[in-house]
């Protein structure tokens, strides 16, 4: 199954490790080093003009999604990730 993460990005959802409100990165040090890693690895892809509203995380990329983590998680149908 794949899941629409906003403008033209789909993913697998078996590819995707995590799915996080965007608020987590302000609230968590591990977090923040986590995306700083990622960023400096140039494995971060910001998806839209939009606000990003999530974080998802898959393997080899992490992606700021302009669609909200709940809903996210309702297209994935994957209930333990948030």
């Amino acid at each position: 199954m794949y899941i629409h993460l906003g403008g033209e990005k789909v993913v697998l959802s078996s590819e995707v490790i995590a799915i996080f409100d965007v608020s987590i990165e302000k609230s968590s040090k591990v977090s923040k080093l986590f995306v700083s890693h990622a960023v400096k690895e140039k494995q971060v892809l910001r998806i839209g003009e939009e606000e990003p509203k999530s974080i998802v995380v898959t393997p080899t990329m992490v992606y700021y999604s302009p669609i909200s983590s709940a809903t996210l998680k309702k297209k994935s149908s994957i209930q333990s990730m948030m």
